[in-house]
């Protein structure tokens, strides 16, 4: 999903279709008589599922449908406020470093049995033990001996996880970690039914009648490989007088053609558009736009290619790219130019309530100056002792990112003695040589698994797994390190630290971001209460309601 580069869901500022209900709370009593008779919703989405198992979902279908169907300690509102699901109470102590979660004891199974701490204590250990092969496991990092566990040293037991009862859960963490709460909200940490998974053993997750489900809806219809399926409302649920859609019915439409086309039937009520939609439609009320959360940039093999050791030949490919053009002319699908590598929209100065992305501004870090630009390279290549530079541009094969490799192709060759080739590959093979460096420069993404800066500005410390192009900056890393050890438990100095991270990034053109992408959807406006955030889990249905 998200935090492996696929960059779906994204934005942080809430566009709903028709109003936000209130979450958590009923509303339908209120408004029986402006609600239609059937609350029946049909949604599109762009992939199938491919498993409901808790601990190996990882693409955003999955993911989104396992966050309907599932309950964890908390969800998120609006604009990424942690709601208390079936956590009650939560009390944190000895530093940070120690959680314990007084859980509700009215929330059931969908097979009727109660939802205890020790589901959550069989869920974690199962998603940690090595063998499972969680792909999101690593959410987990902070929970004491989870290092130990994933590398086999320590058996899954010594995760830092127990039940002190059938209602309370302790956490222990190896270090205090600011975000943790926002985590929990992640399907990764929801509770696990094991009589269930051991019941189906390799089936379990594969078919909607070999799953429990604790959440909001259950999966109704669907065998593994469908294109279709249908959530119903749990009447198991704690919380299922504030739920008053009784079905959510989806579809697989790969083409947004066809979905525009259903939509326009009126067969969906939501469908997501492409940028020759939009451009068409810009004027169309039923058009809503989120932007946030995700960030496309290139990354610039310092390892492999000499020259792009220099900061001069770094800045310089940055510069020569204009970002605005490439949003509003080349995309043309409410893209934005970025403001640096974390994206806009995700998270705020804790004493201004500032975005992170504008404290941490570094103009000519993101700028257009094609002069400057010219001057900078043929500074950098005689710098480095190379007369002429030729690279080669890696990107995803898809429509989209072919097009703007086109875009930043004919952007850089207009710079003296650079020459660009591109090189486009199936995403699969394409992450592959990225993480293998095997690259030049490359067209990389990363959207949020949470609403927090250090989610994108770890990648770039030395030594990250998705620090691709090999940057390494002594500073960059002090301040990293200080946002997640000395200063993990004041909110503002830890802020700071971070804003001197992108800073020093951005002075260091540690990568060149390229824009933030935007998801546009055409939304029925009798649909209300749909929730959108910019990180985690996007999207938020089990507030909805269709009004007649």
């Amino acid at each position: 999903m998200k935090g492996k580069q696929l960059g779906l869901l994204i934005g942080a500022t809430l566009l709903v279709a028709g109003g936000l209900a209130a979450c958590g709370k009923s509303t339908s009593s209120n408004n029986s008589g402006q609600l239609a008779a059937k609350q029946d919703v049909k949604l599109s989405t762009k992939s199938e599922v491919t498993t409901l198992d808790v601990s190996k979902a990882a693409d955003s279908t999955s993911l989104t449908q396992l966050y309907h169907t599932q309950e964890g300690l908390y969800r998120l509102g609006k604009k990424e406020k942690l709601i208390n699901a079936l956590a009650t109470k939560t009390t944190v102590s000895n530093g940070g470093k120690t959680y314990v979660f007084n859980l509700r004891k009215n929330n059931h199974w969908n097979d009727g049995k109660a939802v205890t701490a020790q589901d959550f204590v069989y869920s974690w250990r199962r998603t940690a033990a090595p063998k499972t092969a969680a792909e999101y496991a690593y959410l987990m990092a902070g929970i004491k001996n989870y290092s130990a566990v994933q590398s086999g040293k320590l058996a899954p037991s010594q995760l830092g996880v127990k039940a002190l009862n059938k209602s309370t859960l302790q956490v222990t963490l190896s270090k205090p970690v600011a975000y943790f709460k926002l985590l929990l909200a992640f399907p990764t940490f929801f509770p696990q039914e094991q009589s269930v998974v051991e019941k189906y053993g390799s089936d379990y997750g594969h078919s909607s009648d070999k799953t429990a489900y604790d959440g909001p809806f259950v999966m109704t219809k669907w065998q593994g490989t469908d294109q279709s399926w249908t959530l119903v409302k749990n009447p198991q649920f704690w919380d299922k007088k504030a739920i008053t859609l009784k079905k959510l019915n989806f579809q697989v439409v790969a083409d947004p053609s066809t979905g525009l086309n259903l939509y326009q039937k009126k067969e969906l009520d939501a469908t997501t558009l492409d940028g020759t939609q939009v451009a068409n439609l810009k004027n169309n009320s039923d058009m809503k736009t989120f932007v946030g959360g995700t960030t496309y940039y290139m990354q610039m093999n310092q390892k492999r290619v000499k020259a792009l050791k220099n900061l001069k030949v770094r800045q310089a490919l940055s510069l020569a790219i204009d970002k605005k053009q490439l949003a509003k002319s080349v995309l043309r699908d409410g893209s934005k130019a970025p403001l640096g590598f974390v994206s806009e929209n995700l998270t705020q100065n804790p004493k201004t309530k500032a975005d992170f992305a504008k404290d941490a501004y570094v103009k000519d870090g993101v700028a257009y100056n094609l002069t400057a630009a010219k001057k900078l390279m043929k500074a950098g290549l005689k710098a480095s002792g190379t007369k002429q530079l030729d690279l080669t541009l890696m990107a995803d094969d898809t429509s989209v990112t072919k097009t703007v490799a086109q875009y930043i192709q004919a952007e850089l060759q207009k710079l003296p003695n650079v020459k660009v080739s591109i090189n486009t590959l199936p995403y699969k093979t394409r992450l592959s040589r990225s993480n293998a460096g095997n690259f030049d420069l490359v067209i990389s993404s990363w959207g949020a698994d949470f609403a927090d800066p250090i989610n994108f500005l770890s990648l770039m410390s030395t030594g990250n797994t998705n620090n691709n192009g090999g940057f390494s900056d002594a500073k960059y890393d002090s301040d990293v390190k200080k946002s997640e050890n000395q200063d993990a438990n004041n909110p503002t100095a830890r802020y700071q630290d971070l804003v001197r991270a992108e800073k020093r990034l951005m002075t260091q053109q540690g990568l060149v971001p390229l824009y933030q992408p935007a998801t546009v959807e055409m939304w029925n406006p009798k649909v209300s209460g749909y929730v959108w955030n910019p990180a985690g889990m996007s999207r938020g249905y089990q507030w909805m309601e269709l009004k007649k």
